[in-house]
């Protein structure tokens, strides 16, 4: 397989990994970390309500009616992934500390992602609008689904403390601004095509606040003390061998139900991927008030594997699809 000439060391991981550093060195306290912590309330807020305006309607609904290819997809996403992610608890102490497995576990709960499940699709020339309404699918889902798994799930490895009425203030956070978004977007929908460029900034800063926040808390905290670079170093490899055994599900049922070349694609792509743009604001909103930047790392981890290596599927499919 040639791999392409440029893989996806993307941009916005290094930003990513740079705002880390920068809340280990100065991070906020006091006073300063609780006005951070409303302004990154209301960043998210406003991501969502972005999202809203953004995802068409009548395409979402359309799209549904190919309903297999969807819940195939939802499957990977939230009963195989956590069936692995539970799994995973065998690998603790002797390969990994209790607090990064949970992070490990988080990750397989979150969403799919959107954009670049969307952007591989169409690059691997498979279902490009099946791969939208699947994704977007996936995230909207998961508002409901990814709270109830963690509180399912993570309670039972006595890792992090999850409070049930976290599902409410998901709803109150994030779904709410979402639904504002669709209701506002008959208005706000050719003003947001086109200042695209311009609120992906927003976006980006978004989570970059969510990051610096999560890693501030952290660094306040002293856990970064309690991880050697050893475990993170097992981290990376879990993560690896995680991915490499969703796209091996992924392929498998797409193939075992015998969809056409298009859909096999879509449910590869958007069933063996998670959200970092999805999974962060959740992550402040279900551990409020905890330490979170070692639950975040597995899923920062993740989201850049699994860039390369789907960028290095989509090219080698996209060249090798019949004209």
């Amino acid at each position: 397989m040639r791999l392409p000439s440029k893989l996806p060391v993307d941009g916005f991981v290094l930003a990513i990994l740079a705002v880390a550093v920068l809340a280990g060195a100065l991070p906020a306290r006091g006073a300063g970390a609780d006005m951070l912590g409303w302004i990154t309330k209301i960043a998210i807020a406003g991501l969502f309500l972005l999202y809203g305006a953004r995802l068409s309607t009548r395409e979402a609904l359309a799209g549904l009616r190919h309903w297999r290819l969807h819940a195939v997809v939802l499957a990977c996403t939230y009963l195989a992934f956590p069936i692995f992610g539970w799994a995973a608890q065998l690998l603790v102490p002797s390969a990994l500390p209790a607090d990064l497995y949970s992070g490990l576990l988080y990750l397989c709960l979150v969403p799919s992602t959107v954009q670049s499940s969307i952007v591989f699709t169409s690059i691997a020339k498979g279902n490009v609008a099946g791969a939208v309404v699947s994704a977007s699918l996936s995230n909207l889902v998961g508002v409901f689904l990814t709270p109830v798994l963690v509180i399912a799930l993570m309670h039972t490895t006595g890792g992090v403390a999850v409070d049930p009425s976290s599902v409410l203030d998901i709803v109150g956070q994030l779904l709410v601004p979402f639904v504002a978004g669709q209701l506002l977007r008959p208005w706000i929908a050719g003003w947001v095509s086109a200042h695209s460029a311009g609120l992906k900034l927003v976006d980006r800063g978004s989570i970059l606040l969510v990051v610096y926040s999560a890693f501030s808390a952290s660094t306040v905290e002293g856990i970064w003390h309690t991880v050697s670079p050893v475990q993170v170093l097992a981290l990376l490899g879990c993560t690896g061998a995680l991915l490499a055994a969703m796209l091996a599900v992924s392929a498998g049922l797409s193939r075992l139900l015998r969809f056409g070349r298009g859909d096999r694609i879509v449910v590869v792509f958007c069933g063996s991927k998670k959200s970092l743009a999805s999974g962060l604001p959740m992550a402040t909103v279900l551990f409020a008030g905890q330490p979170i930047g070692l639950l975040l790392l597995p899923l920062m981890l993740f989201h850049q594997i699994q860039l390369i290596v789907c960028a290095a599927l989509a090219d080698r499919w996209g060249r090798a699809a019949p004209e």
